[in-house]
C-alpha cells in the first residue's frame, strides 16, 4: 500500500463515493468555500486510491470518482444541507482529511471519526444568544457608542436573536426572518432616539449588525476570484438579497420614527 492510502478491502466504490460526497456536502452546508471543499474532498479521496472530481453548485454538488485500481467509476449528485455555520466543523473536517492521508485509516474507522466529529454536541443557543449581543454592544462602543447607548444596543441584539433562532427553528423564511428581527431589533434600539440619548443613531445602526452575512459575503468574493463564477454569484445574491431584508426592517422603523428623527 502507498504511503497515505486508506486499506479499502471489502468497501464496494459506491458506499465510498457516497461518504466523500457527504463530507463534501457537509463542509459546503456549514460555510466552507469551493476550493477548500474540493482539495479536502480530493485529499480524501486520494487516501482511498480514488480519482475525485467535483461541480459546486448553490443547493447541491455532483461528485465523480473513480477507483483507480480498478478503473470503475461512478457519479453522486447530493443536496447540500442548510446548516448554521460552524468554524468548528469546518477545522475538524479540513483536519480529518489530513488524518486519513497522513494516517492510513481503514474506511470504517475513517467513518467513525467522520459521525463523532459531526455529533458533537453544538454551543447552546444561549450561549450564542449571550455573546452575541455582548459582542454587537462591543461594535457599538467601537464606533463611539455611550454606555447607555452599548446597554441598548445589548437589549435590542438579545431580543432580535432570539427571535431570529425561534423563527428559523419553526421553518420560517430566512428573508422574512432577517427582515422582521432587523425591524424588531431596531426597534428596540429606538427607546435611544426617542429619549434622545447621545449617540443614539450610533445604537440605531449598530443594532442591526448581527445579521450582516459577513460568512457568505466572503465566500462568494473568493468563489468569484478562484473561479467558481456561478456559485459565486449565487452566494453574493443570496448574501446581498438578506443584507435588502436588514435594509427593509430598518427602514420600517425609520417610517415610524420619522418625527423623532427630525427633531
Amino acid at each position: 500500500m502507498a504511503k497515505g492510502e486508506i486499506s479499502i478491502n471489502n468497501n464496494n466504490l459506491k458506499s465510498r463515493a457516497a461518504f466523500l460526497s457527504e463530507y463534501a456536502a457537509m463542509l459546503m452546508g456549514s460555510g466552507v468555500h469551493s476550493s477548500r471543499v474540493i482539495r479536502n474532498t480530493k485529499r480524501m479521496g486520494e487516501a482511498m486510491s480514488m480519482e475525485v472530481i467535483i461541480s459546486n453548485f448553490h443547493k447541491s454538488l455532483m461528485l465523480y470518482a473513480s477507483d483507480r485500481s480498478s478503473g470503475e467509476s461512478v457519479n453522486i449528485l447530493k443536496e447540500i444541507p442548510s446548516l448554521p455555520i460552524s468554524f468548528e466543523i469546518n477545522t475538524n473536517l479540513s483536519r480529518l482529511s489530513w488524518e486519513a492521508y497522513d494516517g492510513k485509516l481503514s474506511f470504517d474507522e475513517l467513518k467513525e471519526r467522520y459521525r463523532k466529529l459531526v455529533a458533537r454536541p453544538k454551543l447552546h443557543p444561549v450561549v450564542i444568544l449571550i455573546l452575541s449581543s455582548f459582542a454587537n454592544a462591543s461594535f457599538c462602543a467601537l464606533f463611539g457608542g455611550t454606555w447607555y447607548s452599548m446597554g441598548i444596543v445589548f437589549s435590542a441584539t438579545m431580543i432580535g436573536m432570539s427571535s431570529k433562532q425561534k423563527l428559523l427553528s419553526k421553518g420560517v423564511n430566512v428573508f422574512i426572518v432577517f427582515a422582521l428581527c432587523s425591524f424588531i431589533a431596531s426597534i428596540v434600539a429606538s427607546t435611544a432616539v426617542i429619549f434622545k440619548l447621545q449617540t443614539s443613531d450610533i445604537a440605531m445602526a449598530t443594532s442591526v449588525l448581527y445579521l450582516i452575512p459577513g460568512v457568505p459575503l466572503i465566500n462568494g468574493f473568493m468563489d468569484m476570484m478562484e473561479g467558481h463564477v456561478i456559485l459565486g454569484m449565487a452566494r453574493l445574491i443570496d448574501a446581498f438579497l438578506l443584507v435588502l431584508c436588514i435594509a427593509i426592517g430598518l427602514s420600517g422603523t425609520m417610517m415610524l420614527l420619522r418625527n423623532s428623527l427630525l427633531l
